[in-house]
């Protein structure tokens, strides 16, 4: 009896300090599940689109490794935040290093979504970022684009 209150006590300190080792980047995980669901749902259609056969679970697989790497990426920035941000001064260390992950996650969206709507568009939000240039550019003509439309 006495050393099940001692597991008990001493697995709801690990879990304790768990959430809150957790809880100020809760958010960030309910955007990365986001993410990663659009990003599944529109690589699909965009491999619809092109004539890939769809294997789910191939499409499964890749959904589950990518949130567990959004989880590694999540503690990293939430590492970094406390080892540099918080004894630097910079509170927002975390968000930055995920604003830059997320970031492609959002470009993978962007561009699976138009390639499946049959649209010629490339989004790099990096680029509007750096130089406030527009975000969305045309994909360039090759030679066998400009002999189907004549």
């Amino acid at each position: 009896m006495q050393e099940r209150n001692v597991l008990s006590g001493m697995l709801a300190t690990w879990l304790t300090a768990f959430f809150d080792a957790i809880e100020p980047v809760k958010w960030f995980l309910l955007a990365a599940l986001c993410l990663i669901l659009a990003d599944a749902k529109f690589g699909v259609e965009a491999a619809k689109k092109r004539g890939e056969r769809i294997r789910k679970s191939r499409a499964i697989r890749r959904t589950i490794n990518k949130m567990i790497d959004y989880i590694c990426w999540i503690f990293v920035a939430n590492s970094l935040g406390a080892a540099f941000g918080t004894p630097f001064g910079i509170p927002i260390l975390p968000a930055i290093v995920l604003f830059v992950i997320y970031g492609c996650e959002i470009n993978s969206c962007f561009n699976n979504y138009f390639e499946a709507r049959g649209t010629k568009l490339r989004i790099n939000i990096f680029k509007w970022i750096k130089s406030k240039a527009p975000i969305i550019e045309p994909e360039e003509n090759t030679g066998q684009n400009l002999e189907d439309k004549k």
